[in-house]
């Protein structure tokens, strides 16, 4: 008798399951770190405790000219190059950049004063954003190659997800609680459909925004190095080499030429200036636009003749496919976004996270009923099984301990922010081996518990190493700081209720063979 053929749902179901499993624990790690990194310039200022906290600072015209003039008489007098990136409400210090005959050099400035602010080396949040699709210690191209890979597993998974529950929608609002591997299911299609138009966007404009790198022959087939200039120039900001202009002459005023871009670009819409200066006494002056503005990361910028203050170039518009990688870019980063979206596009990503999360999970739960002897299961369900606990109880630990070091670690130790890295790996790696030697209900107990303790600590180490603890910034109205701590106490409660109900958890068939045991008894 012939076997009756798989249908479609029973085909899409196998492919979500593996393509989901392959490249999950990546996901899981490229999906957490850029969860956060959606607060990246918060974590870098509470990186950072010794910079000034945020106030009102001066216009943006006077403070440019304020920058300038203390570029030009202590920082930097004879810099061929100067870029200076103005304070925001999420980071409220003045990054200086620029080149000299010693070579590049850069600096954080008081925005107040102008003079330079010292603070402990620290990657700061940069770090997490950057591990999202370099992956840190892997070669960048290949890192890039491999977060890309796991999105469009990613892509085929979401596809598949949606074909294979075909009562995704109903399931939405059916949550089974103690059920089991039906809990888990309903939870995994919950988050799922709660996110599912955020989980698609994020993925595909994460293969958006490296496009060049992983379909480069579009660029490659232009032959014309001009062609190849003015598309780059579409999708990125390059400050053009200024005209030779012979005469010794002085630097234009730099606060009439903000004034003018604000002008054109609104109040508080310029984010940095840049000038570069010629041997033959030319100079340039750009003034970029702040991306908080508009979706698009397409440039927005204005150039002005350095020495006599006339606009030369207003880059204010780009092509249709410009335009589209920059919204989809745009989009992906959320770099427009205010305090209240910035919130809802990390609870989306969490969701996103947690998604995975379940569906690693599931996975061990489904086949564990399936088992001979759940308590001697096969190499294949332990390696997945150990991988689960290792990455998604000890990333998070491992990350709430590169915040640890950020605050122990002396001050004056050389390569202090690889320093911060590299234990951030090796709280991983002993995760990873703690897992392997503890049983897997206590491991994932213990692993949360410490994560818990070590994020809930956090708060009241910073307030005995800063002169910023929570009680004071309060008080004192600094809530960058004190929204970060009280970020850390609800995750450590997140993480703490995690534990508790692992803790509880009894597999079914272990509930069964202890009902089976009661009836015996009882006859």
């Amino acid at each position: 008798m012939n076997a009756k053929p798989r249908g479609i749902r029973q085909t899409m179901s196998d492919l979500h399951i593996w393509t989901g499993l392959l490249v999950s624990w990546i996901l899981y790690a490229i999906f957490l770190t850029g969860t956060v990194s959606y607060f990246r310039d918060e974590i870098s200022v509470w990186m950072r405790p010794e910079l000034p906290a945020a106030s009102h600072p001066s216009a943006a015209p006077e403070l440019a000219q304020r920058m300038i003039d203390a570029m030009s008489k202590t920082h930097a007098p004879g810099g061929t190059m100067w870029s200076i990136r103005l304070p925001t409400p999420r980071d409220p210090t003045v990054f200086v950049f620029w080149r000299d005959e010693s070579g590049f050099a850069s600096a954080t400035l008081d925005p107040a004063s102008g003079a330079r602010v010292s603070a402990r080396d620290t990657k700061g949040g940069d770090f997490f954003f950057s591990f999202h699709f370099n992956l840190h210690y892997i070669p960048r191209l290949w890192g890039r190659w491999i977060a890309g890979v796991s999105a469009m597993f990613m892509l085929v998974a979401i596809v598949s997800g949606v074909i294979t529950h075909k009562k995704i929608f109903t399931d939405f609002f059916t949550f089974r609680w103690g059920k089991g591997q039906r809990s888990w299911l309903d939870g995994h299609a919950a988050l799922s459909v709660l996110g599912l138009p955020f989980h698609f966007m994020v993925t595909y404009s994460g293969l958006v925004t490296l496009m060049v790198l992983y379909m480069p022959w579009g660029m490659q087939s232009v032959a014309s190095p001009e062609i190849q200039a003015a598309v780059t120039n579409e999708i990125r900001f390059k400050l053009p080499a200024p005209e030779p202009h012979g005469a010794v002459t002085a630097l234009t005023a730099i606060a009439p030429l903000v004034q003018q871009a604000e002008a054109r670009w609104g109040r508080g819409s310029v984010r940095s200036v840049e000038i570069t200066k010629s041997a033959d006494n030319g100079a340039r002056v750009a003034i970029t636009q702040a991306q908080s503005r508009r979706v698009s990361t397409t440039p927005r910028y204005l150039v002005f003749d350095g020495v006599s203050g006339e606009l030369v170039t207003a880059k204010e518009h780009s092509g249709p496919a410009a335009e589209t990688q920059g919204v989809f870019y745009g989009l992906h980063m959320g770099r427009f976004a205010d305090l209240m979206t910035r919130w809802l596009y990390f609870l989306s990503s969490l969701a996103g996270t947690t998604m995975i999360a379940s569906g690693l999970v599931l996975w061990t739960v489904k086949r564990r009923t399936k088992l001979a002897d759940p308590q001697r299961p096969y190499f294949g369900f332990r390696l997945v099984e150990r991988l689960n606990i290792a990455t998604i109880a000890g990333l998070p630990f491992a990350m709430a301990g590169m915040l640890w070091a950020n605050r122990l670690l002396p001050l004056n130790v050389p390569g202090r922010a690889e320093c911060e890295i590299h234990l951030f790996f090796i709280l991983w790696a002993l995760m990873l081996f703690h897992a392997a030697l503890r049983p897997p209900k206590r491991a994932w107990v213990e692993q949360f518990l410490a994560t818990a303790a070590a994020l809930a600590l956090l708060p009241a180490l910073n307030l005995l190493t800063t002169t910023r603890g929570l009680p004071g910034s309060l008080t004192s109205g600094d809530f960058l700081f004190a929204g970060f701590d009280l970020a850390l106490l609800a995750l450590a409660a997140t993480s703490l209720e995690i534990a508790r109900r692992t803790a509880r958890h009894q597999p079914r068939q272990a509930k069964k063979r202890r009902r089976a045991g009661s009836v015996g008894e009882a006859t």
